[in-house]
């Protein structure tokens, strides 16, 4: 499994698509074996989702998400979890031990950067 987190210095950025990096997490038999820092490619509409489905993510975990990038993310086959805030290594674990799950309304305002997850 390997999971990203996006990320603004390790803290779990409150808009995935605005994160400065995703923290790469490759897990097995429900341990990190692998983290690794990859620069996020930038905001683009539709991009993302992809882009993270050919790194094999499978779970991607954020603060503030929009509703398009929620289907994207279902149609490659990519778990959401948003509504998260806090450290991203605690967040990993968290959802290892089955206790993450989404919380908060579903980001639609995006001409107010800064509004998502409040």
């Amino acid at each position: 499994m390997r999971i990203a987190v996006a990320s603004e210095n390790k803290i779990i950025s409150s808009h995935f698509g605005r994160c400065e990096v995703f923290e790469m997490y490759d897990v097995e038999k429900g341990k990190v074996i692998n983290h690794e820092s990859k620069a996020s490619p930038g905001h683009r509409p539709g991009f993302l989702p992809v882009f993270l489905s050919d790194l094999g993510v499978n779970v991607i975990i954020a603060g503030g998400m929009g509703e398009t990038a929620q289907q994207l993310f279902k149609e490659n086959n990519i778990d959401v979890v948003f509504g998260v805030q806090g450290s991203c290594d605690q967040a990993v674990d968290k959802y290892l031990k089955g206790g993450l799950q989404s919380k908060g309304s579903i980001c639609t305002e995006h001409q107010y950067e800064g509004h998502c997850n409040e």
